[in-house]
């Protein structure tokens, strides 16, 4: 009887096709539905076996009629364990790789553990099923991960006979790891009763003769009989062996452990050898790729979190922000990262409350939709604050822990200036904070101090440059900017830069004529037209105007400069607009310090800088995370001074934000100060280079801010009758109406939040609704988040839902083809209600020289007073028929805008006759920090 008239013939190969047709299928839609996701797989192979390259190539054919990117990684056979278990743990951390195999055997010289290896790959990643942790799973019959491949492929072929495995008597030879074990593990999930028998075994024959389904994996050719076989037997032949054939021209024939012939006249349906198993281990490990990848994909692209939420526990009267503080232990940032869908790789720890999100998180999700984008400003502030920081954190509280909404709040880094000056901190206030206050207020991740160290190494090397080039002759100047090297002499990159710029083509520094080694070894930097100052972040007066170059080494080379806080350097400008590491370095490079001799561009690359500053900013691009306390994401970076320059957080902190969020998630930012400078400023320097444009204006206002605004105190007395304070409330209103005004100019919904405190009133707030609507925003809601957290933000989060649910018609408020002046004349005019504004020759003649070297068509960053809006701090309410006084204007071309000096600006504050130096103070006993607010 032949073999085919008896038995099943359970062809591998062509189950195998089928399967990798379904697998082509899920590929395809994982493409479709994930803007275009790709399947990656990684084949790590030592040395170059010729077996192994058979089926390396194979496994690679196979992938690409899946749709599977197979990268063969092959690695020399010198190659130590130590590197390899490096190597494989770059795949490991790489989130662009779904699945990882490494080809066996190691064809290495020396002694690699391959248990160990094998082990090295991430469970996730694991396609082949052989870590440790992917075969403990199929033990406790846990078959929801990657099952290794085989004996996956086994339990295929058996369902392909069509036998029933459950209530089966199961026979397996062999106890291999990658066979015997797991696929007894598999069967007896299956719910068979599984013998497994080996080379102790007694009596196989009789074992073997009692099985219904016989899974045969001993390694030794044509072991098993058909004589041993229970009749209408399903059996599964899983080895392979080569045996001398005169006849085949090989010179050898290919059989498996069982004898095919006998078997197949016994069997109820058989495996073949070849075209059995060894076909469908091959489309098993696809499989496992697939599906590993299909997770990463759901991961990714999911649309709701899973936030565990801190809950508050709320006290009466509200404790002090640093008791509410303390009061709150953060969970583990690695736990929340991995909540709102970061990859351990992307997660760079500095301890367990805060972390550094790299810039490659951004690559992983660039395919994924923003999501909603909302803006916090506020009226014109005063000296007490209106809380703007504290309305972000509450409503982004509210956003995520409440309404169960994907949000992320987007806050600036403080300035060490203000938290040992006036303010004590910036952390938000009440229960609605960012916690660990301390780390938010002091040094955190160490961006500001990187700020401070690559903008006084530029003043250095400006400084350093002049008095070299005064102290040596061309040639001596040239030989020590190009120096010979080991015998070599040649240009750097940035050099190379210095030349093309000058016209210079020789790239070899021997070529140069007398004149061009002039040309590119001077500078000529005029001393009187440096704009570069030294800064740090520290409230120091008395560094406003100081005298440098004293030292009788510098050979009598004085001249007068200052310092700025840093915070206004123009570094921390970059740093927030910066949209990646090349777009940082770019915009260092196009930094201008100064002007030549001749009234020509000193820029940060002719100084050789640019590599240099990007070296010491390459960490702090990278975003912190921290987060609220109830629990929910923040991503804290960047701090650039509201007045010189744009007052805003980073915008790669907004990108990873409104990826991280997906399509139906919220990004929450703020922009300093009030509509007038923050909000303006965040609009048409900000959104320009972003490109993100927000759904939503959320304008915080309070009470005594408004009455203030009115003529009113901002503590009244205990006498003041309620009609006079509403009559002070009535008349400051103005003041709110004109930034409501000054917000719906872009085009946004504009949603007013009203700060609540204590001795507010029912009808103040309806005097604050009513003009709010009459002004033109859509709505109008008091918040209690200093009181309650998210909870007393609940009504705020759905008027910003809804607001950001509306048509929008986002406009700029000014064209960047308009000339200078005229932009300077809109932002006044349109903004802060100016009349007219003044502009000196001197400053005419700026904006024209400016014009004429290509900064016509930046942004205009105006710098003015907070306090009022007009150039006045003391003119409160809504001044009109005022002139603006423009003082000085200079370029920031790093960070692309020009800077409008307005009225008395200082970059350095200064410390007032009693800071909150005095009431910072640190516990020795505990550790504890006290005094922070």
């Amino acid at each position: 009887m032949s073999a085919a008239s008896v038995a099943k013939v359970l062809s591998g190969t062509e189950l195998s096709k089928e399967t990798k047709i379904g697998l082509k299928k899920q590929t395809d839609a994982l493409a479709e539905h994930f803007n275009g996701f790709k399947v990656h797989l990684v084949i790590v192979q030592v040395g170059g076996r010729d077996d192994s390259n058979v089926y390396i190539r194979q496994k690679i054919k196979s992938a690409a009629e899946v749709g599977v990117k197979a990268s063969h990684i092959q690695y020399p056979k010198t190659i130590t364990q130590t590197e390899l278990l490096s190597e494989i743990n770059k795949y490991n951390s790489d989130p662009s790789v779904h699945g990882i195999i490494v080809q066996m055997p190691l064809d290495c010289i020396e002694n690699i553990d391959s248990h160990l290896i094998t082990n090295a790959v991430s469970p996730e990643k694991d396609v082949d099923g052989l870590n440790i942790v992917n075969e403990g799973r199929v033990a406790i019959g846990d078959l929801t991960g990657l099952i290794p491949c085989t004996p996956n492929g086994v339990i295929q072929l058996i369902k392909r006979s069509g036998i029933e495995i459950s209530g089966t008597r199961a026979v397996v030879l062999g106890r291999s790891k990658i066979v015997g074990a797991p696929v007894a593990s598999l069967l007896l999930w299956h719910n068979a009763t599984v013998t497994i028998c080996h080379s102790k075994t007694k009596d196989i024959e009789k074992e073997v003769s009692k099985a219904d389904i016989l899974v045969v994996a001993i390694g030794k050719p044509e072991f098993v009989h058909g004589s041993w076989i229970k009749p209408g037997a399903v059996v599964i032949d899983c080895g392979i062996n080569s045996l001398p054939d005169s006849s085949k021209k090989s010179g050898y024939r290919l059989v498996g452990d069982v004898h095919y012939t006998s078997a197949s006249q016994i069997a109820s349906a058989i495996t073949p050898v070849p075209g059995g198993v060894g076909p469908m281990t091959v489309a098993m490990l696809l499989s496992n790729t697939v599906q590993a990848a299909s997770k990463v994909a759901n991961i990714i692209y999911k649309s709701q979190w899973n936030l565990s939420i801190l809950p508050l526990k709320l006290q009466r009267p509200v404790p002090s922000d640093i008791e509410i503080a303390r009061s709150q232990e953060p969970k583990n940032i690695m736990i929340l990262a991995k909540e709102i869908g970061l990859q351990e790789s992307e997660v760079i720890l500095y301890g367990n409350k805060k972390a550094k999100i790299c810039l490659s998180a951004l690559d992983r999700l660039k395919n994924i939709k923003n999501g909603k984008y909302i803006v916090i400003t506020g009226i014109t502030p005063t000296s007490l604050g209106e809380g703007k920081s504290t309305t972000t954190v509450g409503l982004v509280q509210a956003l995520a822990a409440h309404s169960k909404k994907n949000t992320i709040a987007c806050l600036r880094q403080p300035s060490q200036g203000p938290t040992f000056g006036i303010k004590g901190g910036a952390a938000g206030g009440g229960y609605s904070q960012v916690i660990p206050m301390e780390d938010f207020n002091l040094h955190l991740t160490g961006d500001i101090h990187a700020v401070t160290a690559a903008n006084n190494l530029m003043a250095a090397q400006i400084d350093t440059r002049i008095f070299h080039e005064a102290t040596q002759k061309d040639q001596a100047l040239y030989d020590r900017l190009v120096p010979t090297v080991n015998g070599v002499r040649k240009f750097s990159s940035i050099q190379l830069n210095r030349l093309k710029r000058l016209g210079i083509n020789h790239t070899d520094p021997s070529k140069l004529t007398a004149e061009e080694i002039a040309s590119f070894s001077r500078l000529n930097i005029d001393p009187n037209t440096i704009t570069w100052n030294r800064v740090m972040d520290t409230n120091d007066r008395f560094l406003r105007k100081i005298t440098i170059g004293q030292s009788p080494t510098e050979k009598n080379r004085t001249r007068q400069t200052c310092f700025d806080i840093s915070v206004a350097s123009e570094i921390m400008a970059i740093l927030a607009l910066a949209k990646d590491v090349k777009d940082l370095k770019e915009r260092l490079s196009n930094i201008v310090v100064a002007q030549d001799i001749n009234g020509k561009n000193v820029t940060a690359d002719d100084l050789g800088m640019t590599g240099a500053m990007a070296v010491l900013l390459k960490d702090a691009i990278n975003p912190t995370l921290m987060q609220t306390l109830e629990g929910t994401p923040v991503l804290v970076h960047a701090g650039p001074f509201a007045n010189i320059a744009h007052g805003a957080s980073s915008i790669v902190a907004d990108l990873l934000a409104s990826k991280l969020v997906g399509s139906d998630g919220y990004v929450v930012t703020e922009a300093g100060f009030g509509s007038d400078i923050g909000m303006e400023k965040f609009f048409n320097i900000k959104t320009r280079y972003s490109g993100l444009l927000p759904s939503t204006i959320v304008l915080v206002c309070t009470i005594r801010a408004l009455r203030m605004h009115g003529g009113g105190a901002i503590h009244p007395n205990t006498s003041d009758t309620p009609e006079e304070k509403e009559k002070a409330l009535s008349k400051g209103v103005e003041n709110l109406q004109k930034h409501i005004s000054n917000s719906v100019k872009y085009g946004i919904p504009v949603v007013v939040a009203i700060n609540a405190m204590n001795a507010d009133t029912e009808n103040e707030w309806k005097i604050v609704r009513d003009a709010s609507l009459q002004a033109g925003a859509i709505d109008a809601v008091v918040s209690t988040h200093w009181e309650n957290g998210g909870s007393g933000a609940i009504k705020l989060a759905e008027a910003v839902i809804s607001a950001s649910q509306q048509p929008q018609e986002f406009k700029f408020l000014y064209d960047l083809n308009m000339p200078l002046q005229l932009k300077i004349e809109t932002i006044a005019k349109e903004m802060y209600g100016a009349k007219s504004v003044e502009f000196n020759e001197n400053i005419l003649n700026k904006l024209n020289t400016y014009e004429s070297k290509g900064f016509g068509k930046l942004p205009v960053c105006v710098a003015k007073t907070a306090l009022s809006l007009s150039g006045d701090p003391n003119l409160k309410g809504v001044p009109t028929n005022f002139t603006l006084p423009i003082m000085d204007v200079y370029v920031s071309a790093g960070a692309g805008f020009v800077v409008t000096i307005a009225g008395e600006i200082s970059k350095m504050p200064s410390l007032s006759t009693r800071p909150s130096i005095y009431d910072i103070d640190l516990n020795t006993e505990t550790g504890e920090i006290i005094g922070l607010s």
